[in-house]
């Protein structure tokens, strides 16, 4: 008796959920861009978009947020390098030990992050730390020159800068 009712129920949930499936496709169409904005919403993981980026980077009041944007492109490579898009990580931090951040962790010896916007985030603590005595660009500059490993750091920000006119992103 008791296996009887066991395998009628059993019967009944694949039955029930073989109906509701059947159902579903006759009355909802399948979009797929639907379906990656319900589950990018669910997720709470907006994708990435140069445009996201320079709206974060506007919500956060970050100084020269040009030159930021600079990086960005620069740092990862035009959002395709493997630090990028497996470490979140769109401007070659490494991962802090002396101050407030939001690192994950490190892989591939840079920062990880759970989400791009994480890895902004920390980009503005690290200037709250150590770009806040920059009274000007120059002196920003001079900042990053010092942590840069490329000698041409400063010379490929500015050109980035002039070239792709990222000062009126900003305006």
């Amino acid at each position: 008796m008791y296996r009887k009712v066991r395998y009628t129920r059993l019967l009944l949930l694949v039955l029930g959920w073989t109906g509701i499936t059947m159902l579903s496709t006759l009355f909802f169409r399948y979009d797929e861009d639907l379906y990656e904005r319900i589950v990018n919403v669910y997720l709470n993981e907006p994708k990435f978009s140069e445009d996201r980026l320079i709206a974060k980077l506007k919500q956060l009041n970050v100084r020269y947020p040009h030159i930021a944007l600079a990086q960005a492109r620069i740092e990862s490579g035009n959002y395709r390098s493997t630090i990028f898009l497996e470490n979140n990580n769109m401007f070659g931090m490494k991962q802090a030990k002396s101050r407030i951040n939001l690192a994950a962790g490190t892989k591939r010896g840079h920062a990880y992050y759970d989400k791009w916007e994480d890895s902004v985030l920390d980009y503005a603590y690290w200037c709250a730390t150590y770009a806040n005595k920059c009274r000007s660009e120059d002196d920003f500059y001079n900042l990053l020159s010092s942590y840069a490993e490329a000698n041409y750091y400063e010379s490929a920000l500015r050109k980035t800068i002039e070239v792709n006119n990222l000062k009126s992103k900003f305006k």
